[in-house]
């Protein structure tokens, strides 16, 4: 229990980090903190294989990962292509990056600092920890409640730098706390998808490549409909 209350707390500090006192050191202190999970896990005696990690598990989870990249890739440009549902893809923090930035943000932010900490985080250390001890049903359920609450600092700007948010909640504070707390439902959800995919592919690649997809063809597709558009 002990090994566990310093993970949350080690993350808890680590979000107040990355999102108000040092925004600019993101991506080497997700990796740094990545790292010190692993560690964490190691001490605690997880194996490469409980973290979903191990030689086994890699392969298998890249047949998965391929599928669902390939399904994110369709489903966002289907979703562009209807205007009913292009709203979502205005985003004033896509939009607003140069070409450089977008490869950036893609490339490096995306999968070194999101997805490589979220990950190993909530669904490889924290999962494990929790499924070895109370089993996957707790282990799901806890993992995505953090997950959850793990974005309520970076959402507090949804409502202006997205134009569905802004449409369906306002900018107002009322709306500002819907949004937050819309979002973190929403994570939560996604999270409880995403250790679902981990539980049953066994490996932890398939929800790294689903997170990865999502956020990634997401900034490209919300940066070109800025461009073919207009900026929200």
């Amino acid at each position: 229990m002990g090994i566990l209350l310093s993970l949350v707390s080690v993350l808890a500090a680590v979000n107040v980090i990355i999102n108000w006192l040092a925004p600019g050191l993101y991506v080497p202190l997700c990796v740094i903190t990545a790292a010190m999970l692993l560690l964490i896990a190691r001490v605690s005696g997880l194996t490469a294989d409980d973290l979903g990690l191990g030689r086994d598990s890699v392969r298998r989870g890249l047949r998965w990962g391929l599928i669902l990249a390939a399904a994110v890739v369709t489903v966002y440009l289907a979703g562009l292509a209807v205007p009913f549902t292009r709203d979502a893809f205005q985003d004033q923090r896509a939009a607003g990056l140069t070409a450089g930035e977008l490869v950036y943000r893609v490339l490096v932010r995306v999968p070194l600092g999101t997805v490589l900490l979220e990950e190993i985080a909530f669904r490889g250390v924290l999962w494990a920890m929790v499924e070895r001890r109370w089993g996957h049903l707790w282990a799901t359920t806890l993992s995505s409640f953090l997950f959850g609450l793990w974005h309520v600092l970076p959402s507090r700007g949804l409502t202006r730098a997205n134009a569905a948010a802004e449409a369906l909640f306002g900018t107002g504070p009322a709306g500002v706390a819907l949004s937050v707390g819309a979002a973190v439902v929403g994570t939560a959800l996604a999270g409880v998808l995403l250790c679902e995919l981990r539980r049953r592919s066994r490996s932890l690649i398939p929800p790294m490549a689903l997170h990865c997809a999502l956020n990634s063809t997401g900034y490209v597709l919300a940066w070109a409909a800025g461009r073919w558009w207009g900026s929200p």
